[in-house]
């Protein structure tokens, strides 16, 4: 389900932004004209232009779909409905088309149809709460208890990641920390974490002490897998593949056997310990015999920084 539900998210993206861009057709006059007249909200011009655009080329749903957002803007929403449904049944997603549709028939006063299709875009992964909130037609709608748990779930749709408790577990690692080795107390480095892109990915920038070593890492569940997944990159060409998850508390990270110079093969086992608020142990082994025996590769502590 939620394979289905990120990819449906991905495609709404996808057509969102094919649907936003300037057409082009066998007709390049024509199209250029229209998508000015749409760019300009020139709605009655617009009307007219894709209206033609889409009898003469009715394989093209973005035609239907601009010509229903042209409609509906003039006030003819019976023929704008029309069109949303032509948009649909030749391919666009509901994730897509819904919201129109939806506005078209709150305008039309047929209340439920528009909470039916507004829940089917949202299911799909419509995620713009505030064109939900702002929109004129959608406004007596406001009244009824389904319009805010809709709002609600299309907020979840536009930021996942804030949302999904998976995308959460590895919090604890997010901060400014000074780092020491755990046995000696010895000062190793500093790292500074983050959040990015839309708090999907955890991002890590180290630097050691005393040398010139530094790296990165990206973190980031993969709903697909259902494991998180590390990928350390560093200032001398080295490259890590880490793949796990959370694990009695515990974040548990392994890599595949990878080649070495010498001809062996090293497993590497990487955990991070939350120890509180202010701490975590990060405790790396490696194995050169498949997982059969493992050496201590460094045992850090990292100390959040005041």
């Amino acid at each position: 389900m939620k394979k289905c539900y990120l990819l449906s998210r991905s495609l709404f993206a996808l057509s969102l932004l094919a649907i936003n861009q300037p057409v082009t057709a066998q007709t390049p006059d024509a199209a250029s004209s229209a998508n000015a007249a749409y760019q300009q909200k020139d709605w009655a011009t617009a009307a007219r232009l894709y209206g033609a655009l889409a009898q003469k080329s009715p394989e093209n749903p973005r035609y239907s779909y601009r010509l229903g957002v042209a409609l509906r803007a003039t006030g003819q929403n019976e023929q704008a409905l029309h069109s949303f449904q032509q948009a649909q049944a030749d391919g666009l997603p509901v994730s897509l088309v819904g919201f129109e549709m939806a506005c078209t028939y709150a305008s039309l006063g047929q209340t439920d149809k528009a909470f039916e299709t507004l829940t089917a875009a949202i299911t799909q992964g419509y995620g713009q709460p505030d064109k939900l909130n702002t929109e004129p037609a959608l406004q007596p709608l406001k009244t009824d208890p389904r319009f805010a748990e809709l709002v609600a779930k299309a907020t979840r749709n536009q930021n996942p990641c804030i949302y999904n408790a998976e995308n959460r577990q590895f919090d604890f690692w997010v901060g400014e920390w000074n780092v020491v080795d755990a046995s000696s107390g010895i000062t190793a480095g500093s790292s500074h974490i983050e959040k990015e892109l839309g708090q999907c990915v955890i991002w890590e920038n180290w630097t050691s002490a005393n040398t010139n070593y530094a790296g990165k890492s990206y973190n980031i569940y993969n709903a697909d897998l259902k494991r998180w997944e590390q990928f350390w990159v560093d200032n001398v060409g080295g490259m890590i593949h880490f793949y796990g998850g959370l694990k009695d508390g515990v974040m548990d990270f392994y890599t595949d056997e990878m080649p070495q110079a010498d001809g062996t093969t090293l497993k590497r086992h990487l955990q991070f310990f939350n120890l509180g608020p202010d701490k975590v142990r990060q405790f790396s082994q490696g194995s050169t015999d498949s997982g059969k025996t493992w050496k201590v590769e460094y045992d850090f502590t990292y100390n959040r920084r005041k």
